[in-house]
């Protein structure tokens, strides 16, 4: 079971309410809505991720015949229905936000025209794609927003929740702005430039701590950044230093350090200081080790001495906020809008379109979420993607993603690049909207 185009990834009531859609003949077009409620005070935004990942399942999504026979094992479904599974495809069209446009709360990132057995059973992996890739790249972008020009490398595969989800923190990391990733994978699948040097066990390997990096920038003459923090911090830095000549008459230039434990703020400052008084200027110091946007935000307002930073458990598990309050709703059925109204999770009805507003200088002013056709002012934000089940238009490379989010995110108020901060956008619902949910 291939599980990139398996619609078998899904929750059991979504089959069952296929089976019974089917049964009362149930097929008139359905408008499904994927949305997020609210997140609280750490997430006043969000960065649209994981669309063109949506958008290829949907492509391809099929039962395989050893799917159609646990389907027809389970003992829920009867012959009749595991046979039309054997000829399901998604024939609907599909409008989104592009990846990487900053999204608000309400507003519909993904929306889904569909036959409503269609519409309906793509529900539960759609979220999970969705939600898994938005969230990351939420997180991310408070990483890059607290690091600025530094660099910033994912590392966090190893602590992913699955291989699936550490290739999408990868990803989404890049579309957010990091620079690199450590994931081969991710290197070879989305063309995310891949870095990556040694662990303390290749330290531990050797006798001597000076051995081990003449070995490995030997091996690895245009990519020297040795790790430094396997004993002492400081007589690593020294170490460095009493190699650099060597390999410099080798042609081999040590373009970085990195540590990895302790108060990285103080062991920055002492080994600037000695790779400095070493002539090593150019030598970059990087810091790893349960780092996040806080703890970036930290020592850069220290003032700490540090080139990069080494991310990895806390951003690709979205440590602070696990998971999003997010939604996929039916708001339209044969033509007549449709929402639910049960306690605190009132959703809006119809099909919508979100149009932007900017000001003079080009800043996010506000968004209006309205009737699709109804005549707002501004920029459209949910685009076609998919028509008749097949892609409208090629997906867009991962480098395009994210030159848009690096665009909307300094097209943000200035309140919203600041961690500390609690900030309000106005979005606003068009005068058809609030007439119907007045």
């Amino acid at each position: 079971m291939d599980i990139e185009t398996t619609p078998l990834l899904t929750d059991l009531y979504e089959l069952t309410m296929l089976s019974a859609y089917r049964d009362q003949g149930m097929n008139e077009t359905a408008v499904f809505e994927f949305f997020v409620r609210d997140a609280g005070e750490r997430r006043p935004c969000f960065v649209t991720a994981g669309v063109d990942t949506a958008v290829d399942w949907l492509e391809q999504a099929q039962f395989s015949d050893e799917e159609c026979a646990w389907l027809r094992a389970c003992g829920h479904f009867d012959d009749d229905f595991v046979e039309a599974m054997a000829e399901w495809r998604f024939t609907g069209t599909v409008r989104a936000m592009p990846e990487g446009t900053i999204a608000f709360p309400e507003e519909p990132i993904l929306q889904v025209i569909a036959p409503l057995p269609e519409a309906q059973l793509v529900e539960s992996r759609l979220m999970n794609i969705l939600h898994g890739q938005t969230l990351l790249a939420s997180k991310a972008i408070r990483a890059k927003l607290a690091a600025g020009p530094r660099m910033l490398v994912d590392f966090g595969l190893r602590r992913a929740h699955g291989g699936e989800a550490g290739l999408w923190a990868a990803r989404s990391c890049y579309l957010a702005g990091f620079d690199a990733t450590a994931t081969c994978l991710a290197g070879a699948r989305y063309g995310i430039p891949v870095s990556g040097t040694m662990a303390h066990s290749f330290i531990l390997a050797h006798n001597d701590e000076s051995q081990a990096f003449l070995n490995f920038a030997r091996s690895h003459p245009d990519n020297v950044v040795l790790l430094i923090d396997t004993y002492d911090v400081e007589t690593g830095a020294q170490r460095v230093t009493e190699v650099a000549p060597q390999l410099a008459s080798e042609g081999i230039a040590i373009k970085g350090v990195r540590i990895d434990s302790g108060d990285l703020a103080a062991h920055a400052r002492e080994v600037r200081r000695i790779l400095d008084a070493a002539n090593l200027s150019q030598t970059r110091i990087l810091v790893s080790g349960g780092l996040d946007e806080d703890r970036i935000a930290d020592l850069v307002a220290d003032g700490a001495p540090i080139d990069g930073f080494g991310v990895g458990s806390r951003v690709d598990s979205s440590a602070d906020v696990p998971y999003l309050d997010c939604a996929y709703k039916l708001h339209e059925y044969g033509g007549q809008p449709v929402h639910k109204r049960s306690e605190k999770k009132n959703d809006l009805p119809g099909r919508k379109q979100i149009v932007r507003q900017y000001d003079s200088d080009g800043v996010m002013s506000g968004d209006t979420i309205g009737f699709d056709g109804e005549p707002i002012e501004g920029e459209s934000l949910l685009v076609t993607k998919m028509q008749g089940g097949e892609r409208t238009t090629d997906a867009d490379s991962i480098e395009v993603a994210r030159q848009r989010c690096t665009d909307q995110s300094q097209r943000l108020p200035a309140s919203f690049r600041h961690l500390d901060t609690s900030p309000t956008y106005s979005v606003y619902h068009s005068p058809q909207l609030k007439k119907l949910t007045s």
